[in-house]
């Protein structure tokens, strides 16, 4: 009785009796030995699939035409080695040199009366410093000493010692010098920031928020000459930009080379753009080493900076600015104003002249004018370069002293 066939297949079709036992065998050991053979000569027929391929190739290469040998495209230049990558040492090794220089500066600022007859407030402040001297001389940051009515340095082993101002660059600098009692320290080496390269490693050495002593972030150098507004009418210019992070309480601690100098102060850092309300991170400002060099020499010798004087508003020009405004040179200084019975005026500077040289040091992005003339002291008569109308011309001037 036949019944009925699942839903899934087709009715098979009753098998033919023309196909013997002896015929289904013969054809399944056919099928066997074809598999076989074609398993040994599998790499044969690939190895000759390959070569008639190839040959194919060769012969329709050989009929066409050779192709026109292109202009030589200009190479990237390529770095040589320097000595700038000669005697670097590992990040652990420079902290372990540079670390023990590394201090923490607590400043508890004058009491704020509270308008509620609660107590008085004593507000306090924390950040960094370096010690530059074995006499107990330290460079920070101007901000974080600013209105001490008591100064405390946390050495990295927790000792603590009261520490004075000997002065301050503000707001030029942001720099100030503070010293404890006593002498042999171990202090930093200060390097060349003229010598060091965009994308070079870097490493920050700071007490993040006040708290964590000698905390080690690391990064490179992201820019150089960057410009900050340190008040309505004083800009920092040279700043030194890294993504090493520089955290709350860093402002004043070392930034350093893998060749354990120090090559600049950590300042700044910047979290938003003010007008787009963009969010940044990594963009932290140090202060170069060869301007801390000369601040700290003036600041140790006589308690103040003594910066030579023109007497001139400037605005610096840059690339883009000189694009812009179609200036006849892309450097230097445009000067808007030219103040009255000052050396600038004396030499017969003018409005509108762009100041490109003094002596023998280009004012760039790079080399700013305000550390350019750290290069030269007060009453030192030296030549300087205006662009004027398109023209150069050279004047004498005798720099004054900044009152």
């Amino acid at each position: 009785m036949t019944g009925p066939q699942p839903y899934d297949r087709a009715p098979q079709p009753p098998r033919t009796r023309s196909f013997s036992r002896w015929t289904g065998r013969l054809i399944l050991a056919v099928v066997l030995v074809s598999l076989l053979v074609g398993g040994m000569a599998g790499g044969l027929a690939g190895a000759g699939g390959t070569y008639l391929v190839m040959s194919l190739r060769e012969s329709r290469a050989a009929s066409m035409p050779a192709p026109s040998t292109p202009e030589a495209l200009p190479s990237l230049p390529v770095p040589q080695p320097s000595a700038m990558r000669e005697g670097l040492y590992t990040s652990a090794e420079v902290v372990q040199q540079v670390g023990p220089a590394v201090v923490t500066v607590v400043n508890r600022m004058e009491a704020q009366p509270n308008p509620f007859g609660l107590p008085e407030e004593v507000p306090q402040a924390r950040g960094s410093g370096l010690i530059v001297d074995p006499n107990g001389y330290i460079v920070t940051n101007y901000h974080v000493v600013e209105n001490a009515a008591e100064l405390t340095v946390i050495f990295p082993d927790g000792e603590r010692k009261p520490a004075e101002v000997i002065g301050h660059d503000y707001p030029f600098s942001d720099l100030a010098v503070i010293k404890v009692e006593g002498e042999g320290y171990a202090h930093a080496t200060l390097g060349d920031s003229d010598e060091i390269l965009v994308g070079e490693p870097v490493i920050a050495i700071g007490s993040a928020l006040g708290d964590f002593r000698n905390t080690v972030t690391t990064g490179v150098i992201s820019g150089l000459g960057r410009t900050l507004q340190a008040s309505a009418d004083i800009v920092i210019e040279g700043m030194i930009q890294t993504d090493a992070a520089i955290n709350h309480g860093n402002s004043g601690g070392p930034l350093v080379n893998l060749r354990g100098e120090v090559i600049g102060i950590n300042t700044a850092i910047i979290r938003g753009g003010t007008f787009t309300g963009d969010v940044a991170e990594g963009l932290g400002f140090s202060i170069p080493s060869n301007t801390v060099r000369y601040v700290t020499g003036e600041l140790i010798a006589k308690g103040k900076v003594t910066r030579p004087y023109l007497g001139v508003r400037t605005t610096t020009v840059t690339r883009s600015l000189a694009a812009y405004y179609s200036l006849p040179v892309d450097h230097g200084v445009y000067v808007n104003r030219v103040l009255p019975d000052t050396p600038a005026a004396q030499a017969g500077i003018r409005e509108d002249d762009i100041i490109v040289r003094i002596g023998d040091d280009v004012i760039d992005e790079e080399h700013p004018l305000i550390n350019v003339l750290s290069h030269y002291e007060t009453g030192q008569t030296v030549a300087v370069e205006v662009s004027r109308a398109g023209e150069n011309v050279e004047l004498q001037l005798t720099l004054g002293e900044r009152p």
